[in-house]
């Protein structure tokens, strides 16, 4: 079972942990999957940078986030999309969706268009 949760690199007396997902039974430090941000309680205020669209992907997949995780998560949600990037998705998803209408196959096609057989 795949988990996300914090792996300490820091040096003693100095923590700093990655978020990252690896298997349920992996030592604290051991392998991991992938790392998908950082977490450093030393700052003030506390610095977490995480990739929330790859923490949503392996929720996805059947990951779960450990307690502590989830709290940093909790606490430093993702950031609301700004109006470029709203609008980027949205020129981004109108071809596709013409797209998939013109791929519906309903229509006979045009009189210039080649049939293969």
């Amino acid at each position: 079972m795949l988990t996300i949760r914090l792996s300490r690199v820091g040096t003693t007396k100095r923590p700093f942990y990655r978020v990252v997902v690896m298997e349920s039974h992996t030592p604290r430090d051991g392998r991991f999957v992938e790392s998908l941000g950082h977490y450093n309680p030393r700052t003030e205020p506390e610095t977490v940078e995480v990739d929330h669209e790859r923490v949503a992907y392996w929720i996805g997949k059947g990951a779960r986030p450990s307690d502590t995780v989830r709290t940093l998560l909790a606490r430093h949600p993702a950031p609301p999309p700004t109006e470029t990037e709203a609008a980027s998705t949205a020129t981004d998803e109108a071809p596709a969706a013409a797209d998939e209408a013109s791929a519906g196959g309903d229509e006979p096609p045009a009189a210039g268009d080649a049939v293969t057989a």
